[in-house]
């Protein structure tokens, strides 16, 4: 009798970048569409230890609400790494279950771009090329961030938009130089750019928006003059300011680099073509921020992820509601954990990234009751979970055996509450209908401690406004 095994899902994603991207701009739309902070974290710990810290926030740029990932970097004289370095930290941390492999091989494409840029730019092999994009350890945690991410939300396929480039010139280590700088030109090659060149409201000025790779933009020197016709409508007529100097009118000044070569090496590395965003059921949506707050143009990249639709290689569903999904079940029989332990060791399982954990009461051999330990886990983290449930309970071993689940497509939205932000999911079925809002009971105790009342009340207060909250459109 021949086995068959069911294909693996599609996941895909969509990587917006008409506002222009970096790479922590795309880490943060990653971590704010799911992925989690803490083992990307780890990753890093493992490959630079003791050197970077990346920190959360949550922000509002041009009105909308963000994820921004600062960067700490630890060490007072970080090394500028060559690509030949770089490739040898990543190759010789295989085997190591702390660095998944995918997130390796991710990488090193990423960086192997990069390293081609540079190399060509600068006229020498890129195994010999020092350059700062690549060798700070900022930017080194924006790829290996970004990838390491770009893995725990499983995704397999993806595809790019335009990518906003930026005008003018900016002062790098090299001089005065042109946007789009050098490294993001030849990253650009055979993609759609665009730059993006849109002036601010009066008053307002543009800074660079991702400063931690060293840009200062410039308003360019020269004075010619665009038709009237392709000014915003703000900007024609009178003088404006630009960047403290007065611009007159009719001339558009650039608006500096919207687009940094760690950022679009990230795009071309991970998205294997361009276009509009493609037919998809949308599970989870990240949006990342750049440091720039523009009025009236949001700095934000935006991450879509969720599964094909009309595509003959996506499994059917088996119910009108439900989309299928995969996963793989870890369980262990423990019979001497201090029962004090498991409700810390069922949040940090969780926290690592697990779908979901429970515990279940059991009676094993000689009447001896213990507990079985269940955690749901994507393919490809079974191996970090087990080592966990192994560190925590001392089992000597983990069984797994793949699951898989009929689950309905979920998003999240905010809802205010007396001055305290909630989160809530939204559950649809397959024609998009609402069939559930959820606020996130972490979220109401959070807010139940601050104005002080009681949880349940806050979760009457949540779920009353969670039930009026308006439909795009409505």
């Amino acid at each position: 009798m021949t086995s068959t095994s069911s294909p693996a899902p599609v996941r895909l994603a969509y990587i917006d970048a008409t506002a222009g991207i970096a790479g922590d701009m795309l880490l943060a739309a990653l971590i704010d569409a799911g992925a989690d902070l803490g083992r990307v974290q780890r990753v890093l710990d493992a490959l630079v230890p003791g050197s970077v810290r990346l920190v959360r926030s949550d922000v509002d740029r041009g009105g909308q609400r963000a994820v921004k990932i600062d960067v700490e970097v630890l060490v007072e004289d970080p090394p500028h790494r060559t690509w030949a370095s770089i490739r040898a930290l990543l190759e010789q941390a295989r085997g190591d279950a702390a660095v998944p492999d995918r997130t390796i091989d991710l990488a090193l494409a990423v960086f192997g771009l990069l390293a081609d840029a540079e190399g060509a730019t600068h006229g020498v092999p890129a195994d010999d090329v020092h350059f700062h994009e690549v060798g700070a350890l900022d930017s080194l945690a924006d790829v290996i961030g970004a990838c390491e991410a770009w893995r725990q939300l499983g995704i397999t396929e993806s595809t790019g938009s335009v990518i906003a480039v930026g005008s003018g010139r900016i002062r790098a280590a090299h001089g005065d130089i042109p946007v789009p700088v050098p490294a993001v030109a030849r990253l650009a090659l055979g993609w759609p750019t665009v730059a993006g060149e849109l002036l601010p409201p009066r008053g307002h000025s543009h800074d660079h928006p991702h400063p931690q790779e060293g840009h200062l933009v410039e308003v360019p020197d020269s004075d010619a003059a665009l038709p009237a016709h392709a000014l915003p409508a703000h900007a024609r007529g009178g003088p404006h300011e630009h960047g403290g100097r007065r611009v007159p009118a009719g001339v558009a000044p650039g608006i500096g680099e919207l687009a940094t070569p760690t950022g679009v090496a990230l795009m071309r590395g991970l998205a294997a073509s361009h276009g509009p965003q493609p037919m998809l059921v949308t599970e989870a949506l990240g949006i990342g921020a750049g440091t720039k707050d523009t009025p009236g143009r949001p700095n934000v990249v935006r991450v879509l992820v969720g599964h094909p639709v009309g595509r003959p290689d996506t499994a059917p569903a088996s119910d009108a509601h439900d989309t299928p999904d995969a996963a793989i079940q870890l369980e262990a029989n423990v019979d001497d954990l201090d029962p004090r332990l498991w409700p810390r060791l069922i949040d940090e399982l969780l926290e690592q990234g697990a779908l979901d954990a429970w515990h279940t009461p059991i009676t094993m051999k000689r009447g001896r009751p213990a507990i079985t330990l269940h955690a749901l886990v994507r393919d490809g983290a079974e191996q970090e979970i087990s080592a966990l449930i192994m560190d925590r309970t001392g089992t000597l071993g983990v069984r797994r055996h793949r699951v898989e689940r009929l689950i309905r497509t979920r998003e999240f939205a905010e809802i205010d509450v007396r001055g305290q932000r909630i989160a809530v999911k939204i559950a649809r079925d397959a024609d998009g209908a609402v069939v559930r809002r959820a606020p996130e009971f972490r979220d109401v105790a959070a807010a139940a401690r601050v104005l002080g009342i009681s949880e349940r009340a806050m979760l009457d207060l949540a779920q009353e406004s969670a039930t009026h909250l308006t439909e795009p459109g409505d």
